[in-house]
């Protein structure tokens, strides 16, 4: 949800105009004297209305001066890994200035966004973009990388202010590299990846989600010990849990509480397949008549995590009643 705060007539205007553009969920916010026809009243006093919205918010555009927008959302400001993008927007739409959160919470590109539709001129001061060079962070969020810590990430953008940072890739790299990246070694360095090494004296891993788990299980195992077996399995082939995209399983295992448990406080997706679908995926698996004999498939993880994927990365391995694979899905690096 963005969240648009206007103060005049003139904002409304606007603030309608950025609506338009932006489309999605919004909620328009004007003075308690003009509100009505889609903008909801300001309250009187409007700190919790702010903070709400600050905290519920992707986005909040403030039709204002960038003072009223500064003083608005000051007291909530938390981290740059949790803000929302702020974006203010002079009443008459000559100018978006991007103020908080440019980089993963977007402000940058939405206030470019905001600029495009209005004809104005975007206000971008984050230290990268004004002088042209690589910006992690954001080429991250856009792409939906996962990146491995924070403090890495700054050393990395202070970096490349002073000159070309190196870069590692395990996927192919589909285009020139950005002004601020090389390829070599170095002591602080880019890799992308989606295991747990650190090749560079000071590594920031930028991880894409581009594995799929595959996971079998005895009846009734809870969740705590599914949880377990992933992540031994994983830590012990050094791969990075937040490259998982998805896990899947056979279709017997629907109702199954304790997989649905973990994949619920994962936060992974969880696909369904017949015997007959596992049965059709090409590959070398690890064969158990007991399997076959219960499941119809001579191996489940295996074949469940090479459905969607393209070579398989951890054969199986078992813990507990619990049966693990992962896989991995083609994947490029591109830089436009």
């Amino acid at each position: 949800m963005i969240t648009l705060f206007a103060y005049s007539r003139k904002g409304i205007e606007t603030a309608r105009r950025i609506g338009g553009a932006l489309g999605g969920e919004l909620r328009f916010y004007t003075a308690e004297r003009l509100a009505g026809e889609g903008f909801l009243p300001i309250p009187k006093p409007s700190a919790l209305l702010y903070e709400e919205a600050f905290g519920a918010s992707e986005a909040l555009v403030f039709v204002s001066s960038c003072g009223i927008a500064v003083r608005s959302v000051a007291p909530f400001i938390r981290s740059k890994t949790t803000d929302p993008a702020v974006v203010a927007v002079d009443e008459t739409g000559r100018f978006a200035v991007a103020l908080l959160s440019g980089h993963l919470g977007g402000a940058n590109a939405l206030a470019e966004r905001i600029a495009k539709a209005l004809g104005a001129v975007p206000v971008i001061t984050t230290a990268t973009d004004s002088n042209g060079r690589f910006s992690v962070d954001s080429w991250a969020k856009t792409h939906g990388f996962a990146i491995s810590g924070m403090d890495a990430a700054k050393a990395v953008s202070a970096a490349v202010l002073e000159g070309d940072v190196p870069i590692k890739s395990d996927f192919p790299v589909k285009c020139e590299l950005p002004a601020g990246l090389r390829t070599g070694e170095g002591g602080t360095g880019i890799y992308i990846t989606y295991r747990t090494d650190e090749p560079f004296e000071r590594t920031l891993r930028l991880i894409p989600k581009c594995v799929t788990l595959g996971i079998g299980c005895r009846k009734g195992t809870p969740a705590e010990i599914i949880r377990y077996a992933v992540d031994k399995s994983l830590a012990y082939n050094g791969i990075d849990i937040r490259a998982v995209k998805r896990v899947a399983s056979i279709d017997i295992k629907k109702e199954e509480a304790g997989l649905l448990e973990y994949c619920r406080e994962a936060g992974l997706p969880l696909s369904f397949y017949s015997s007959e679908e596992l049965n059709a995926v090409k590959g070398d698996f690890t064969p158990s008549g007991f399997v076959k004999k219960i499941t119809g498939v001579d191996n489940v993880c295996e074949r469940a995590a090479m459905i969607c994927a393209d070579e398989l990365i951890i054969r199986k391995t078992a813990e507990n009643g619990v049966t693990v694979a992962a896989a991995l899905e083609k994947t490029e690096v591109r830089f436009e």
